[in-house]
C-alpha cells in the first residue's frame, strides 16, 4: 500500500492552501522583515555603542574647573624672544594678579616689521595687548588700531601717549581703549577692552626702561 500523500497545509486567512506563488511571496516577504528587522537591530546596538563610548570620553577626559587660568611666563619668554632678536626687549614688571595668556614674537607686513607681544589679562578680566614693534611706520599702527583716529595724549613720567579712546562707539572689537608712544626705532602700542586707569598702570611699569632707551 503506498504513503498517503500529505494534504497541503489550509491558511487561515486564506481558507485554502497556498499557491506555489503565494508561498514564494510570503516566503520573501519574511525575509525582507528579518533583514528590516536585523539592520534597526544593528543601529540600535551601533548607537548604544556610541553612547557608551561618548560617556566613556567624558568622565575620563580631565576638564579645567571653572574660567581657564592663564599662567604664560612673559619674562622667560621676553629672554628667549631677546636672544632671537639680539637686542633688549621691554618687560613690563606687572602685579602677580596680572596674568599673560600669550608672549611671542610676531610679524606682520609681510615680514618687514617684528614686534614682541604680551596678551595681559588685567586682575578685572580684562584684556590688553601690548606690542613693541621695531621699524614700525604709520601703516603699522593704524592697521593694529582697526584705523581708529587718535582722541588725545596724556604724559606719564615725562614720556607723552597718544591716546585712542574709542569706548563710546557701538562696536570698536578690542580696541576700546588705546595708548601709542615711541622710543628710538621701538613703537610700543597698547590696546584692549580695560580700563584706562590700568592702561595706565600697565604704560607706568616700562617709564624707566623708555627714558633708558633714549
Amino acid at each position: 500500500m503506498s504513503p498517503r500523500k500529505k494534504e497541503p497545509k489550509i491558511v487561515a486567512e486564506l481558507g485554502r492552501p497556498e499557491t506555489p506563488e503565494e508561498t514564494a511571496a510570503r516566503k520573501a516577504e519574511n525575509s525582507r522583515l528579518y533583514k528590516s528587522r536585523k539592520t534597526i537591530n544593528n543601529l540600535v546596538y551601533s548607537m548604544l555603542v556610541t553612547l557608551a563610548l561618548v560617556m566613556v570620553i567624558y568622565f575620563l577626559v580631565p576638564r579645567p574647573d571653572g574660567d581657564p587660568q592663564w599662567n604664560i611666563d612673559y619674562v622667560a619668554q621676553s629672554e628667549v624672544a631677546a636672544q632671537t632678536l639680539n637686542r633688549d626687549l621691554l618687560v613690563p614688571a606687572m602685579p602677580k594678579d596680572w596674568r599673560a595668556n600669550a608672549a611671542e614674537l610676531r610679524n606682520a607686513n609681510n615680514g618687514k616689521v617684528t614686534s614682541w607681544y604680551i596678551g595681559f589679562i588685567t586682575p578685572n578680566d580684562q584684556f590688553i595687548a601690548f606690542n613693541e614693534a621695531f621699524d614700525a611706520d604709520a601703516t603699522w599702527v593704524s592697521q593694529t588700531l582697526k584705523e581708529y583716529p587718535p582722541t588725545g595724549e596724556m604724559t606719564i613720567d615725562g614720556h607723552v601717549w597718544t591716546i585712542y579712546d574709542n569706548s563710546s562707539m557701538s562696536d570698536p572689537g578690542n580696541v576700546e581703549y588705546a595708548m601709542v608712544t615711541t622710543s628710538g626705532d621701538a613703537t610700543i602700542v597698547l590696546f584692549g577692552t580695560a580700563e584706562p586707569a590700568e592702561f595706565e598702570q600697565l604704560a607706568t611699569s616700562i617709564t624707566a626702561d623708555l627714558r633708558s632707551a633714549q
